[in-house]
């Protein structure tokens, strides 16, 4: 069973744990998610399309990113997710923690903050090994086709998170 630590309105944790996707937060309480944007150097982001199961968005387009398990560190969720997601380590690249932004949801349990994270890595589509479970395919994509997902209402968090890609 994965545990998140629960976080005050002030992004400070608060010595309690949920479990994952139990959905019990108070209005005043938050989890942490993260989200990894990687571009290559040739300028082409690299996003994935969510599996047709997920209960939530399903085959919307989106970038690598997931809930921060209890006792992690934000950037070490981020690593790990994008290792997960794509077989892509970024914990050497270039970049890092760009802004974060949060998400209340009254009376639904579901408050959230997310850190943004931005890596640049030089990396090939054979070095590429996605998680069938999650992903039902990829784009390297330019500025102007994710901004066109984003236009067709099937790119996640786009305007939350826009300026990650500029």
């Amino acid at each position: 069973m994965e545990y998140w630590d629960i976080y005050d309105k002030n992004k400070q944790k608060t010595g309690r744990t949920m479990k994952r996707n139990d959905w019990c937060l108070a209005d005043d309480e938050y989890h942490l998610t993260v989200l990894g944007v990687i571009v290559r150097p040739d300028g082409k982001f690299l996003i994935t399309k969510r599996v047709m199961t997920k209960s939530w968005a399903p085959g919307w387009w989106e970038v690598s990113g997931g809930g921060v398990r209890a006792g992690e560190s934000s950037k070490d969720a981020v690593i790990r997710e994008v290792k997960e997601e794509t077989g892509l380590d970024v914990s050497n690249a270039e970049g890092g923690f760009l802004f974060d932004y949060h998400r209340e949801n009254p009376g639904e349990g579901d408050n959230y903050f997310v850190d943004v994270y931005r890596f640049i890595k030089d990396f090939d589509e054979s070095d590429l090994n996605f998680q069938e479970v999650e992903i039902d395919g990829y784009m390297l994509a330019t500025l102007d086709e994710i901004k066109e997902f984003a236009a067709q209402g099937i790119f996640l968090h786009y305007d939350s998170i826009k300026k990650a890609f500029e």
